[in-house]
């Protein structure tokens, strides 16, 4: 942020809460929003800049209010300037889910029933409370662009990878197949970020837990997609087995409450399929943020996201070209050989 954005930011603040404020950086995120920790005498909240001509602040507004209604914990917003790119919200804290799940870098088991229970239930409050159908849909288009962020900027632009016709064949195939499984599942709010860094802890015990944030990206789409993100997520894994067991948990309740009508065994299979695709799209991103804004410490987290994707395509027959392929084309060994480089 500029000196005189920070200015604006600051007078706009304070002329909204109507006394002095203390102002300090908390951080950014993967997109140009930044936030701010904002001080009074009486209260604390998070001020949001979203320059405009690069971030559109409707979406969150009122994916915010459609949460809030329906008694989601998210940030509520207390003020707004959607021309200027200015918001003031709910503090919900510092203490992400991820930071309770790691310690010194390793999952904590002894965590994960409490802060997974949660996070699983509000998820089913969010998939059966919440009207997700006029929101934009994750369609065949928007799936297959997603997923081309791979191919472009993991395959090309990070690793210079020549593909063939015929390794162009095998990735359109897979692509296919993964499409189709995305098209064929019942459609829902799908908050399209539902991880670890996304839930914050919340302490107090007159507000539900986890709070909740980052959703201006929500779509209709996939029942499996925001389960997949938080039981596969990008940031910390966890045994196949356990992540098997809460896909069993979670599928029953999604019967129970009417959402699918579908045996365990294809409900697996959605969730599989749609972690390569939601795979996929965040090791594009990773590598994007790299090359395109400056942000490499992404790229420390496509080493987890890609074995996701490997064990997967050995065990589906429609994904094992694919599997062979990253094989052949050596996108893990080319990858670490890379970061020891840079490193």
């Amino acid at each position: 942020m500029s000196d005189l954005r920070l200015q604006q930011l600051q007078q706009w603040a304070q002329q909204a809460l109507q006394q002095p404020i203390r102002i300090e950086v908390i951080s950014g995120d993967a997109s140009f929003r930044r936030y701010f920790r904002v001080s009074t005498d009486t209260q604390v909240l998070i001020a949001m800049d979203a320059p405009p001509e690069k971030e559109d602040s409707k979406p969150f507004v009122d994916i915010a209010q459609q949460l809030e209604a329906q008694l989601v914990h998210v940030p509520h917003i207390q003020a707004l300037d959607l021309k200027q790119g200015f918001m003031l919200l709910e503090d919900l804290g510092d203490v992400q889910m991820l930071d309770r799940l790691l310690q010194d870098g390793k999952p904590v088991p002894a965590m994960a029933e409490q802060h997974y229970g949660d996070a699983l239930r509000a998820l089913l409050h969010i998939q059966t409370h919440v009207d997700g159908s006029k929101l934009p849909p994750y369609d065949r288009a928007l799936l297959s662009r997603e997923m081309n962020l791979f191919t472009d900027w993991l395959l090309g632009t990070h690793l210079a990878v020549e593909l063939s016709p015929a390794d162009k064949n095998i990735i359109q195939l897979s692509f296919n197949a993964l499409i189709a499984s995305a098209l064929e599942q019942p459609q829902v709010f799908v908050h399209r970020d539902y991880h670890s860094r996304n839930l914050m802890v919340l302490d107090s015990t007159d507000k539900g837990s986890p709070g909740i944030i980052d959703f201006q990206d929500a779509v209709y789409g996939p029942i499996t997609y925001d389960l997949v993100s938080l039981l596969r997520d990008c940031y910390i894994a966890w045994p196949r087995a356990q992540v098997h067991n809460w896909v069993a948990s979670y599928h029953n309740e999604v019967l129970l409450n009417g959402l699918c009508s579908c045996d365990l065994p294809t409900f697996q299979r959605w969730f599989d399929f749609m972690g390569v695709q939601r795979h996929l799209k965040a090791i594009g991103i990773f590598a994007r943020l790299n090359h395109r804004d400056g942000k490499p410490g992404y790229l420390d987290d496509i080493p987890r996201t890609l074995a996701y994707i490997e064990n997967v395509c050995t065990e589906y027959e429609v994904l094992k070209p694919f599997g062979a392929l990253l094989a052949k084309l050596k996108v893990r060994e080319q990858f670490e050989q890379l970061a020891r480089q840079s490193s």
